[in-house]
């Protein structure tokens, strides 16, 4: 009997609400300094899911 694995953290997000998330931290900007380590770990969330569902550029 084979044994499938199951992730033991949270899931990912999809490559939408990566997006989604890019999208609202560049909105809302925090006292006009740029988050470049939210924006960084963000965006590669969004390319993870985007290669994982196909949809990557």
């Amino acid at each position: 009997m084979q044994k499938t694995l199951r992730p033991t953290g949270p899931a990912r997000p999809s490559a939408a609400e990566a997006n989604e998330a890019i999208r609202h931290l560049v909105e809302t900007g925090v006292d006009g300094e740029w988050p470049a380590d939210a924006y960084e770990f963000l965006l590669e969330e969004w390319a993870t899911a985007a290669r994982a569902e196909g949809t990557a550029p």
